[in-house]
């Protein structure tokens, strides 16, 4: 007869338990994978097993673009206002500018791309879902005027939910004076590249963000007009997989490249190198 004991269980006391540090993990939203967030970083804040591309802010995307003490920040002083006296809007600027170390939801200013000189943008998603107000329209149109000034290239990276709605009808007014001013850079000649990232949405996405002359995305990059479920729900009809997925607009002709976080640095120095019809110097890629 085989008797089977009741297994004992140990009870730690509390005191003796020892807690895992909050912070060091991130879990993959696309395969599950748990990830250690300075691994994660070596790799570029992409999934090392599905190449998933997490969103990145301004301080990841000029250390993994620019080149190293480069970068001179223009036109911080312009922060938004509250033009329409949106309750609690004030409040909610002045948190957002606690958490995220930002005066606004794009930095623009100039660097270089191995050694390529550029006036460059840089949309923050963590700042109001990088939305686009007065601020935003303004930092982007002085933007397009200093690189025609300087005769010098733009290059915006774009994330966005849209127009921001404390704003109303002024940040809607933002996509026609974007979209007006790109007019001074087209006939100067000079390059304008945007580069969208996820997610590139509503009005940002239907003003400056496709305008560039080369249209770049990061891999599976949500872009478009409206999400895809109000889409569904005003059409009836089931949309087709990976809609409005960078590599989507890519089959469909909307942009230009697909180009992975790990290649964008050499992909757009090679852009610069073409459009300024010169070699590089050593070390060019």
């Amino acid at each position: 007869m085989i008797v089977f004991k009741k297994p004992k269980y140990v009870t730690v006391p509390q005191e003796d338990k020892k807690e895992m540090p909050e912070g060091l993990w991130s879990k993959c939203p696309k395969c599950g994978l748990i990830i250690y967030k300075k691994d994660m970083a070596k790799n570029l804040h992409v999934c090392i097993k599905c190449g998933y591309h997490f969103r990145i802010g301004v301080e990841e995307r000029l250390q993994f673009t620019l080149d190293e003490g480069s970068f001179v920040e223009c036109d911080a002083e312009l922060v938004a206002d509250n033009p329409l006296g949106f309750p609690n809007y004030p409040e909610k600027l002045a948190e957002v500018r606690q958490t995220t170390g930002l005066s606004e939801a794009v930095v623009t200013g100039e660097g270089s791309i191995l050694g390529y000189r550029t006036v460059v943008g840089i949309m923050d998603s963590r700042f109001i879902m990088a939305s686009m107000g007065a601020a935003v329209g303004e930092k982007v149109a002085r933007a397009v005027e200093r690189a025609c000034e300087r005769q010098l290239p733009l290059i915006l990276f774009i994330a966005s939910g849209g127009a921001r709605m404390q704003e109303g009808m002024v940040a809607l007014m933002q996509m026609a004076k974007t979209a007006v001013v790109l007019k001074h850079i087209n006939a100067a000649g000079l390059l304008y590249v945007t580069v969208l990232t996820d997610p590139t949405t509503a009005g940002v996405s239907a003003s400056f963000a496709m305008l560039g002359d080369i249209i770049i995305a990061e891999p599976g990059a949500l872009i478009g007009f409206t999400g895809p479920r109000v889409i569904e729900q005003t059409i009836k009809q089931k949309l087709p997989e990976g809609f409005q997925t960078a590599e989507f607009l890519q089959q469909h002709g909307m942009i230009d490249l697909v180009v992975p976080r790990c290649k964008m640095r050499e992909t757009l120095a090679r852009i610069l190198m073409l459009h300024q019809g010169r070699e590089h110097s050593a070390g060019s890629p």
